[in-house]
């Protein structure tokens, strides 16, 4: 019998998954980066594995960080027969991945606040 040694989210990496979602990203797409944060690449079966995502809820995500242009995807052949899989590294640093999401959060508030001014001049 083979032993896996599958790494696995701990309590920062969900915490980090939570905080993304929160921020209106997908739940797969943010348990794949807290995942991919620690690691230079990852296939698809390692993500799966460590997410406990199934795989077409990591393709769908990989997809999602691929619009982006967050992520590179290469496929590389197995030893024998089967399948090629896919390795996923990061196009981005995760800390620009952040400031992205930033950027992103401070521009809905000030077009929320511009709204609100709005509002107030017209109600006068």
């Amino acid at each position: 019998m083979k032993t896996l040694n599958i790494k696995q989210l701990d309590e920062k990496d969900e915490e980090i998954a939570d905080a993304l979602i929160s921020l209106g990203m997908s739940r797969n797409a943010a348990m794949v980066l807290a995942y991919m944060r620690n690691t230079n690449s990852a296939t698809s079966t390692d993500l799966e594995r460590s997410t406990r995502l199934r795989q077409p809820e990591v393709s769908i995500a990989m997809r999602q960080l691929k619009e982006r242009d967050w992520v590179n995807e290469r496929e590389e052949k197995k030893p024998g027969k089967g399948r090629p899989y896919k390795i996923y590294t990061f196009k981005v640093g995760f800390n620009d991945i952040i400031a992205h999401l930033e950027r992103q959060q401070r521009k809905g508030v000030e077009e929320t606040q511009a709204k609100i001014e709005r509002l107030k001049k017209l109600g006068k």
